[in-house]
C-alpha cells in the first residue's frame, strides 16, 4: 500500500513539512530506474529517492546519500536551484505533485510496473521532460484531468449494489483482501455498507505496518498479525520498507534464483542417474551378441547355405537354442558383424560408466552449493559465494543469445548448433571458409565447427572430439558408434528455399566414433 492513495494522504504533509523551502541542489541517477533528487536548506539536508524498476518500485527520504564518481548522470536540470513550496497528494490517484515556487511541478506517478516521474513547466498541461523515456505514453498525461472524485454516500453505494472495486478503485489489494477476509461478496447490501465503512476507518488511522506475506514485503494501514515494523510516521514506513524491499527482498530473490537453479539440476542429474542406471544394468545382463557369434563359428559346419534359423547347442547356456541368422548373408558374416556389436555395446557400456561416475559428481557438487549457500544471510556473502563458484559467467554464457553451443578442445573453439534455424545462422553469420564442418551422417543433428587457428592444422584427437559431439547432438546419440561426415566449411552451402539446417556438401571425409556428450 506504499502506492496507495489511502497511505499518501498521510506521505504528502510530511513529505511537505519536512522539505518545505528546500532548494533542489543536483538531480541524479546512477542506476537503471532509480532516481535521487538532493535538498538542502541553510545547513539541513534531505534526499528524495525513487527506485522506479518495475520489479521494486519504492520511494525512500534518506538523510544522506554518498553519490558515485562514475556511472552517474545527472537529469531534470530545470529543477536545479528551484525551492520547493508544496507537496500534495493528487487527489483518489496513486500520484502526488511536488509544486516549486517557480509554479513548475514534479509529479510522481506511482503505477506499480509503470511509475515514472514527470516535469511540467508553469502553465504547460503536458509533461515536458519525463524519467522514464520508455513510457511514452505518459506524454500524454493531462496534468488538470489527473485527479479523480469519488462520492463516498451510501446512495452511490446502494447504486453501485456494493461493488467495492467501483465504489473506491483506489483500495488496492490488501483492502480488498480484508473485505473478502470478512465475507463482503456474499454479504447483503447493510452489511457490505457497515464492512466498508469499518474498512474507511481504519484506512483512516495513521499506524503503519510492515510484514511479510508469502516471500514479499508489503506497508498495510490495516491491524497485522506478526508486524515486521510498525510506525506512526509515514516517513519512517517507507524508509523501513525501502530498506526491505532493496536490501532483504532483493536479497531473498538472487540467493532462491540460485537454489532453485542448484535443486533443478540436481534433480535432473537424480532422474538421469535412474535412467541410466536402469539402462546400464539391462545391457550388463542380456547375453552378450559375441556368444552367440562364438556359438555360430564353432557350429558352422551344421549350418546349411541360406538357412535362416538353425538349432544349435548354446555351451555358455548348455542348452539347445534356436539361432536366427541373416537372408542373404553368411554364418561368418553375420558373426562378424555380431562381434562389431559386443564391440561396440562394451564402448556403450563404459560410456554409461563415465556419464554416470560425471552425473553423480555433479550431485555431490550441487549438494555442497546447497549446504554452503543455505546459511548465507547477507549480500556480501553471497557476492564472496557467487565470485568463488564464478557463476555469473557460467550463467551468462548459458543465457547468451548466440545460435550455438561453444566449447574448448585442446586450445580449439568448437561451435555446436542449438536448432535447425541456429545452424544456418551459425553456417551464414559465424564459419569461416577454413574453418573445419562436422555432422552426423544421414541422420538430423547439430552443425558443428572447429575454428581454424592460422598457420595450425587441426590436430586429430580434436577432430575426433568435435566428432564425438556431432554425433552426441544428433539422432544417433544412444547408438554405440556413429559416423560422422567433416570437411572445410568452404565445401558446405546452403541450397535456396531448402529446409532449415539442410546444406549440400561437395566433398567429404567419414569418421567412426562414438557419441560423447560434454563432460
Amino acid at each position: 500500500m506504499h502506492f496507495n492513495f489511502h497511505f499518501l494522504k498521510f506521505l504528502c504533509p510530511a513529505l511537505e513539512e519536512r522539505y518545505q523551502g528546500m532548494e533542489i541542489t543536483s538531480c541524479f541517477s546512477q542506476n537503471k530506474n532509480e532516481l535521487i533528487i538532493a535538498c538542502k536548506k541553510e545547513e539541513e539536508g534531505f534526499y528524495i529517492r525513487a527506485n522506479l524498476l518495475p520489479s521494486i518500485s519504492c520511494l525512500g527520504f534518506p538523510d544522506d546519500f554518498k553519490r558515485g564518481k562514475r556511472n552517474t548522470i545527472s537529469l531534470f536540470p530545470d529543477l536545479i536551484g528551484q525551492v520547493i513550496h508544496s507537496v500534495q497528494v493528487v487527489n483518489f490517484e496513486r500520484a502526488f505533485i511536488i509544486e516549486l515556487e517557480s509554479g513548475d511541478k514534479l509529479l510522481f506517478k506511482l503505477h506499480g510496473t509503470r511509475s515514472n516521474v514527470l516535469f511540467y513547466k508553469i502553465g504547460e498541461d503536458l509533461p515536458s521532460i519525463l524519467f522514464r523515456n520508455d513510457l511514452r505514453v505518459d506524454r500524454e498525461i493531462s496534468l488538470s484531468e489527473f485527479p479523480k472524485n469519488f462520492d463516498l454516500g451510501n446512495s452511490r453505494f446502494e447504486s453501485l449494489e456494493g461493488n467495492a472495486s467501483q465504489f473506491l478503485p483506489t483500495l488496492g489489494k490488501i483492502p480488498r483482501e480484508w473485505l473478502q477476509s470478512h465475507g463482503y461478496i456474499d454479504a447483503d447490501l447493510e452489511v457490505k455498507w457497515a464492512l466498508m465503512q469499518e474498512l474507511l476507518d481504519m484506512l483512516e488511522s495513521p499506524l503503519f505496518t510492515i510484514t511479510k506475506r508469502g516471500k514479499e514485503h508489503v506497508l498495510s494501514l490495516l491491524p497485522e498479525e506478526n508486524p515486521i515494523f510498525q510506525t506512526e510516521d509515514p516517513i519512517h514506513a517507507c524508509n523501513a520498507l525501502f530498506g526491505y524491499l532493496v536490501v532483504v527482498q532483493a536479497f531473498d530473490k538472487e540467493k532462491s534464483h540460485w537454489q532453485k537453479i542448484f535443486e533443478d539440476q540436481r534433480k535432473k542429474s537424480i532422474g538421469y542417474i535412474q535412467k541410466t542406471s536402469q539402462k546400464l544394468e539391462d545391457l550388463i545382463n542380456e547375453i552378450s551378441p559375441a556368444q552367440i557369434a562364438d556359438v555360430i563359428m564353432a557350429n558352422l559346419h551344421q549350418i546349411a547355405p541360406n538357412q535362416e534359423e538353425v538349432q544349435l547347442f548354446n555351451f555358455y547356456t548348455e542348452k539347445e537354442e534356436t539361432i536366427r541368422l541373416k537372408r542373404g548373408q553368411s554364418p561368418q558374416k553375420f558373426a562378424e558383424n555380431l562381434y562389431r556389436k559386443s564391440k561396440n555395446r562394451k564402448i556403450e557400456i563404459n560410456q554409461l560408466h563415465e556419464n554416470l561416475e560425471g552425473k553423480q559428481s555433479l550431485v555431490e557438487n550441487l549438494d555442497l552449493m546447497l549446504s554452503e549457500i543455505s546459511p548465507i544471510k547477507e549480500f556480501r556473502g553471497l557476492r564472496d559465494f557467487i565470485k568463488k563458484h564464478n557463476l555469473v559467467a557460467q550463467e551468462k554464457e548459458s543465457q547468451e543469445q548466440v545460435p550455438f553451443k561453444r566449447f574448448d578442445v585442446e586450445g580449439f573453439e568448437v561451435l555446436v548448433g542449438k536448432s535447425a534455424k541456429g545452424n544456418d545462422e551459425m553456417l551464414r553469420n559465424y564459419a569461416w571458409k577454413e574453418d573445419l564442418w562436422l555432422h552426423a551422417k544421414d541422420v538430423s543433428g547439430s552443425h558443428v565447427l572447429i575454428k581454424f587457428k592460422s598457420g595450425i592444422q587441426f590436430p586429430k584427437s580434436v577432430i575426433e572430439r568435435a566428432a564425438e559431439l556431432a554425433a552426441y547432438y544428433s539422432k544417433n546419440k544412444n547408438e554405440s558408434l556413429s559416423a560422422v561426415i567433416y570437411t572445410p566449411s568452404k565445401y558446405v552451402r546452403k541450397v535456396k528455399g531448402s529446409a532449415p539446417g539442410a546444406v549440400m556438401v561437395a566433398k567429404e571425409n567419414i569418421l567412426l566414433v562414438p557419441p560423447k556428450g560434454p563432460s
